[in-house]
This record gives C-alpha cells, sequence and structure tokens, in this order.
C-alpha cells in the first residue's frame, strides 16, 4: 500500500474523499487528514507519504505555497491538486511546480480511479528500478516487472477459476478493476475474461474424461450454476456440445 496525505482545510471535503473511495483497492492508504499546508509540511517533516492530495486554496499556508516548499524533498512526494477553481492560471502553476494532476471539486469516481490508478503504476516502477540493483535492471527485460503482475493473476485464475472475478484478482495485485482490465490485455495478449473462460473450458474438457462425472457436474465444478449455458459456451468455444465431446471416438 502507499502512503496518501489528504490536506484541505474542508472537513466535510476530507471525511467524504477518505470516507467515501475506496483507496484499498487501488493500493492506497491514508495516513493522514490536515486542514493546510503548514501541518502538512509538518507531518512530512517526521513521517513518510507517497502522495499528498491538496486543496489549492487553503489558509495558513496556500496549495501553491506548499508545492513550492515540497518541490526538492527527499524524499521525493507526488502532488495532486484538487480545487473549485477552474481558472488556467491555477493549472499552469501546478505544472511548473511538478504537481502531477490537478483534478477539480468535486472529485468525480472516474477521474480519481483514472489519476490514481496511474500515479500507483509511476510508484509501482520507481518501486521496482530502487529496488533492483542498476546491472540487474540493465539485464532484465523492461517488461519483467509486468510479466510478474501476469504471472499472479494467471496464477489465480488458474487456482480460483469455478468463481475467480476481476474484482478479486485486482485487489490481489493492489489495482483498480478498471485499470487491471486494460493492463492485462495489453500485457497477456487477451482480455481478463477471455483468459478467464479459456481456463474453464480447458478444465471442463479435462473433467469430461472422467466418466465419474455427469455433464451437468462438470459444467457446476467449472463455475456454471446452469447446464444450459455451460453447454452453449462449451459448444461455442470447441465447436461440440460436451455430450459429443464425451462420446467421441478415440
Amino acid at each position: 500500500m502507499y502512503k496518501l496525505l489528504i490536506v484541505d482545510d474542508e472537513s466535510e471535503t476530507r471525511n467524504s474523499i477518505s470516507n467515501y473511495f475506496p483507496w484499498e483497492d487501488i493500493g492506497f492508504e491514508i495516513v493522514g487528514q490536515l486542514e493546510n499546508g503548514r501541518q502538512a509540511l509538518d507531518f512530512l517533516s517526521e513521517r513518510q507519504a507517497d502522495i499528498v492530495l491538496c486543496d489549492i486554496h487553503m489558509p495558513v499556508l496556500s496549495g501553491i505555497d506548499f508545492a513550492r516548499e515540497i518541490r526538492d524533498r527527499k524524499p521525493p512526494v507526488m502532488i495532486v491538486f484538487f480545487s473549485g477553481y477552474r481558472e488556467f492560471e491555477y493549472a499552469k502553476q501546478a505544472l511548473s511546480l511538478g504537481v502531477k494532476e490537478y483534478i477539480v471539486k468535486p472529485p468525480k469516481y472516474k477521474d480519481l480511479v483514472s489519476a490514481f490508478s496511474s500515479l500507483k503504476a509511476e510508484l509501482d516502477e520507481q518501486a521496482r528500478r530502487t529496488a533492483a540493483p542498476s546491472d540487474q535492471l540493465d539485464e532484465e527485460p523492461e517488461q519483467s516487472y509486468n510479466d510478474k503482475i501476469i504471472s499472479i493473476v494467471k496464477r489465480f485464475v488458474e487456482d480460483n477459476f469455478p468463481h475467480a472475478s476481476l474484482e478479486e484478482a485486482a485487489r490481489l495485485v493492489h489495482m483498480n478493476a478498471n485499470y487491471l482490465s486494460q493492463f492485462f490485455k495489453k500485457n497477456a495478449g487477451c482480455s481478463f475474461s477471455d483468459y478467464l473462460l479459456t481456463v474453464k473450458m480447458q478444465k471442463a474438457k479435462e473433467l469430461l474424461q472422467d466418466v465419474r462425472y455427469r455433464t451437468y457436474e462438470v459444467g457446476s465444478l467449472v463455475g456454471y450454476s446452469n447446464s444450459r449455458n455451460f453447454a452453449r459456451t462449451f459448444k461455442k468455444y470447441f465447436g461440440t456440445t460436451p455430450r459429443l465431446y464425451r462420446n467421441r471416438k478415440p
């Protein structure tokens, strides 16, 4: 889990964004809720945060001034601005200070998912590069991290295929489900649902060779509560019905 600090002078905004958005589902843990940039600076002098989600207009120390103070901090902290102000001037200042994202209040669910899924991927890559020795980075292919994630998800599907879901897989690798869907298709060459279907069908074919199981029981064992749906899916995948496949000549 990456550490997220929320800074806003409106307590209602702090509480709602902390409590009503599934931060853990996309890999973040909220480590504090503060009222202004000065409190945030004091917090960061003693504790760590990976990202600060910060309002622009606050008393004592504004978001702009906070970003200016924190710009060269070691270790670095990512900053995301959110504000009810749409003026282009604020966006320009944010960019000049290295702010990663600018989200307009009230933040939309999809905007938060998109922004923080992207930032998590960036943090993951930074962590991988920091953990690996430089010579190892030269030797390992660029896709090694992606391959590891795909391997974990595939193993999860193979071990839990009757009831495996994209949401469960996403929680396992600390990604948002929508982001994992795109990530899996890009790096595995097929969609998550297609891979799950392949695992189910191959297992069904294997089970049909065992005469102890009736056809509808095989369907149930691979996750189909309706035997007709199983038969229809099997025929679409293999071009023959489960019964005909079982009774085929050797």
